[in-house]
């Protein structure tokens, strides 16, 4: 009896090994929005994707995708059951972590993604910083305008500017930059200094086109927020391509205060519509997965965070020009 009692405990516990694994795949082609997606992020073959979402299906008896040749989305009941496996999971992954890993001292590789500008002026000094706490520690960075896929370039942590636009990432909030108009004290002379937002359509403004919303700059008045359509003789997708264009008068550019400061202390360049503020930068800290954090990842978001947030959120140009 006792035999027959353990082959028959040991078959269960396989069967709900095996729905387990199958919870993950579910959640990661969901998540994906495809089979062949979800299939990469895990390592295994399509069909064997397709297998575990259809034993899911079977022991579940009913539908959790809807699927056509040339798309696949959640049922009502399959995006209700994704809600709990995604809980599920987390509390698996949070149980084992707190076992395995919480007490790991960062070590390894941390491969970091971040636009040009912050990631040669911030984000390094920030690494380099951070290494020197941690010596069993390396840092790969890769500075480029776009984000590229965090999971198909095994990027951990990828800093973001302004609005967040792909909800299937994770995002901390790591600080926030004032933004400020100036130009070059050559141009300001040549072609007046703008009293109002409405004086810029008769400015060269010099536009970021990789940063929503391009050509429209939008201020905060009195009676509210106005938007200004601006146009000038040149256009990047980089900002310091813009702050150096304004460096040699090609006309006035928006840019966070941290990217500038040192030239409007220098009066390389001068602020204009001070009495007109401007939406916020925020940076965010974007990373693939929420329900787990190595050591390495958490510890360097914690330290990021603390680090840049003194040294890019100034709350106006009167504190750079006071300083």
């Amino acid at each position: 009896m006792r035999k027959i009692r353990y082959n028959q405990d040991r078959i269960t516990s396989e069967k709900n090994m095996d729905k387990l694994s199958s919870m993950r795949v579910f959640e990661r082609v969901a998540k994906a929005g495809s089979f062949v997606g979800g299939a990469r992020e895990l390592g295994i073959s399509r069909a064997m994707a397709t297998k575990h979402i259809m034993f899911l299906e079977a022991e579940l008896r009913t539908r959790l995708f809807n699927r056509t040749t040339r798309s696949l989305s959640l049922t009502e009941i399959g995006q209700s059951y994704l809600e709990r496996c995604a809980q599920v999971l987390l509390d698996i992954e949070d149980m084992e972590s707190a076992i395995t890993h919480l007490q790991t001292e960062p070590r390894g590789t941390l491969k970091i993604s971040a636009p040009p500008v912050i990631g040669a002026t911030h984000i390094t000094r920030a690494v380099a910083e951070f290494l020197d706490i941690y010596p069993d520690l390396t840092v790969e960075m890769i500075l480029q305008s776009t984000h590229g896929d965090l999971i198909d370039d095994g990027i951990d942590i990828a800093i973001y500017l302004g609005d967040l636009d792909d909800t299937s990432m994770v995002a901390r909030k790591l600080a926030s930059s004032s933004m400020i108009v100036c130009g070059s004290p050559d141009y300001l002379e040549k072609h007046g200094v703008p009293q109002t937002p409405e004086d810029l359509v008769n400015h060269s403004c010099l536009v970021n086109w990789a940063s929503a919303p391009q050509d429209k700059w939008k201020f905060k008045t009195s009676t509210g927020f106005t938007t200004i359509n601006v146009s000038g003789r040149m256009q990047s997708n980089v900002a310091e391509a813009n702050r150096v264009a304004a460096l040699n008068g090609l006309g006035l550019v928006v840019l966070a205060t941290y990217v500038v400061r040192r030239d409007i202390e220098k009066g390389k360049l001068k602020t204009v519509l001070e009495g007109y503020a401007l939406p916020p930068l925020d940076i965010h800290a974007v990373y693939p997965h929420r329900k787990y954090l190595s050591a390495k990842v958490r510890c360097f978001l914690d330290f990021l965070q603390q680090w840049l947030e003194p040294r890019v959120s100034i709350s106006g140009t009167k504190e750079i020009q006071a300083r």
